[in-house]
């Protein structure tokens, strides 16, 4: 029976929204979070969803403490099916204000924390013919200003998954990478479509709402059911990636404009 699921960052937000999801589906979950009361509050969540697990604090900065958490997996669940790396931290300033401290946090969670976490459990994966889904962000595809230390560690966890894709392929491990929108770009806006029909498409994305974590976590299940590799839960944001796959230029164009705009002097 496959059903055992290990989730980095489960103590809240979309890592506690994944937990749920397949929680309802009855699943095994390990949850792990530096946040320990959070981690308390959704393994109760999972019991009244219909799933069960257990939970275990852990840092994704320290490679032992993953280890750990995956040799508890074994001794606990007799192994693991899908991991989930989706610890991360938010960050942010321009280049010329972010320290090198500010680097090394950033890509030594948001980037080495998911090496990490894939290198801890593959021994397992590679058993059980398991699944990866890493957590990445827009952030990776797009390239937002002022976020330079967060695009790159995003953008390594694209390309980590990319690699991990071609190499685990004929082994039989299955990867995926989940790009969510986090910030409300005006790209769409400003944009200018060469048809009426996109004007239109344009229209309809500005109108709807964004979703909850819930209906992300929706997403990445139907998604990964599917054996989708590049998830992009946001309607905007799946617009926005075409759009810079076939016009990179129209983006940065984009980019430059909101970087102008943050850096102007705030006037009433």
């Amino acid at each position: 029976m496959h059903n055992r699921m290990m989730i980095t960052g489960a103590g809240s937000g979309l890592g506690r929204e994944i937990a749920l999801r397949w929680a309802r589906e009855g699943w095994q979950l390990a949850l792990s979070d530096v946040n320990e009361p959070g981690l308390v509050e959704t393994l109760q969540k999972v019991r009244e969803a219909g799933g069960d697990g257990f939970i275990q604090r852990c840092d994704v900065r320290d490679f032992s403490q993953l280890t750990a958490l995956a040799q508890a997996c074994e001794e606990k669940f007799g192994g693991i099916d899908i991991i989930v790396n989706n610890a991360g931290v938010a960050s942010g300033g321009f280049f010329s204000e972010l320290s090198l401290e500010d680097w090394d946090w950033q890509i030594g969670i948001n980037l080495m924390g998911v090496v990490k976490g894939c290198k801890a459990f593959l021994p397992q994966l590679l058993k059980s013919k398991g699944k990866i889904i890493n957590i990445a962000s827009m952030a990776a595809l797009m390239q937002g200003p002022a976020m330079s230390n967060y695009n790159v560690a995003k953008a390594g966890v694209v390309a980590l998954s990319e690699s991990l894709l071609a190499e685990l392929k004929m082994q039989e491990v299955n990867v995926h990478v989940v790009c969510p929108s986090f910030f409300q770009t005006n790209l769409l806006d400003s944009f200018r479509g060469p048809t009426p029909e996109m004007k239109a498409q344009v229209g309809k994305l500005l109108e709807s709402s964004p979703i909850s974590a819930a209906d992300i976590a929706d997403y990445i299940y139907q998604d990964v059911a599917k054996g989708q590799f590049m998830i992009l839960p946001h309607e905007q944001g799946r617009m926005a990636w075409e759009i810079k796959q076939k016009n990179p230029q129209m983006i940065y164009d984009e980019m430059t404009a909101m970087a102008n705009k943050m850096r102007a002097p705030r006037t009433k």
